[in-house]
């Protein structure tokens, strides 16, 4: 299926992830819909920092993905759904469980009903690495089993099984993409990229950090947002799982710096015991399989290896050094 004359709607589109999904659709000249969160400040998150070419554009829409009125309205006359609207930071998973379950499964659950009773074309519906928990092989597979190991992971597994269940049950068209760990201009600072960034732009050379053994598969926004739009397109990804993954691993430790060697300083790094998660929560390896992806969607990502992610890393370095940009964040303070 082509995008090309479709109606689409990101929820999420307020976030790291969507706002650049948002932007990069309307740049390709399609007609978007941008559910973003309603809030009395009439903020429209990220998309506020888009050009007004961008904005002029777009037709945004203000709700909450919890009520399955407002839902069914935004997705009222749209062709396709790329569903990104969640609750991600694990930390605050701990803190408060209920939020997580509201919005990403009963979310979730508003979502595909809606797009049951409309007739939409294509739901998206984005999954996350989190859900294999602690890799059992690798590099993983989608066939790797899940695994809650944190109760952000819980509800991501429970919102990708209603989502598969609905095209099983009532035959929807839903694809599931599973990105592993994305990063980039605009992340929330409650991601160790970020975080380090942060620290280290705003003048720190004491970095505080959790845990530096576990791996991770590092992804660039913009490989990321070219998955989603892949997954849109390709009519094999309907009622299956692909990872979107550089097949690279490399542990928090390295990353860090690799990240110092970017942005040319020396740093030392030291424990803040209030950034571990809880010992069996940790997911300690992660690194994706991306052959599914590669035969499925033609997709391949144009920053992987460790050369594409120092490509990444100055991109991204770069882009929290703008003063503007850093005086965002509060690096001195830990993000849940």
């Amino acid at each position: 299926m082509k995008l090309q004359n479709k109606k689409i709607l990101v929820t999420g589109a307020d976030g790291f992830i969507g706002s650049h999904l948002v932007e990069e659709l309307v740049r390709q000249g399609r007609q978007v819909r941008a559910f973003v969160l309603y809030n009395s400040f009439n903020s429209w998150g990220w998309l506020d920092s888009s050009p007004p070419e961008i904005l002029d554009q777009l037709e945004v829409f203000a709700g909450d993905i919890r009520d399955p009125h407002g839902v069914k309205e935004a997705m009222r006359g749209c062709d396709v759904v790329l569903h990104l609207a969640a609750l991600i930071a694990i930390p605050y998973s701990y803190h408060s469980p209920a939020t997580y379950v509201e919005t990403n499964i009963t979310g979730t659950l508003n979502i595909l009903q809606a797009a049951r009773e409309l007739g939409v074309e294509r739901v998206v519906h984005t999954s996350t690495s989190e859900v294999y928990g602690t890799a059992l092989f690798v590099p993983i597979t989608e066939d790797h089993p899940m695994q809650g190991q944190s109760p952000y992971s819980a509800t991501k597994i429970g919102a990708d099984q209603l989502a598969l269940s609905f095209h099983r049950s009532f035959d929807l068209p839903v694809a599931v993409i599973r990105p592993f760990n994305t990063y980039g201009p605009r992340q929330s600072a409650r991601a160790v990229i970020p975080t380090i960034i942060t620290q280290i732009a705003q003048g720190q050379r004491q970095i505080k950090l959790g845990a530096l053994h576990p791996t991770r598969d590092f992804n660039y926004v913009d490989d990321t947002v070219q998955g989603f739009i892949a997954m849109a397109e390709a009519d094999a990804a309907v009622g299956e799982v692909v990872n979107i993954g550089s097949n690279f691993e490399i542990s928090i430790g390295e990353t860090v710096q690799l990240i110092a060697e970017v942005m040319g300083q020396e740093i030392d790094l030291d424990l803040d015991q209030q950034r571990l998660r809880p010992e069996k929560s940790e997911v300690e390896r992660l690194w994706a399989d991306n052959r599914k992806a590669r035969e499925l969607l033609n997709w391949q990502p144009q920053y992987g290896g460790r050369e594409g992610l120092k490509k990444g890393l100055t991109a991204t370095a770069a882009w929290f050094q703008e003063p503007a940009n850093l005086a965002r964040y509060k690096a001195q303070l830990y993000n849940l």
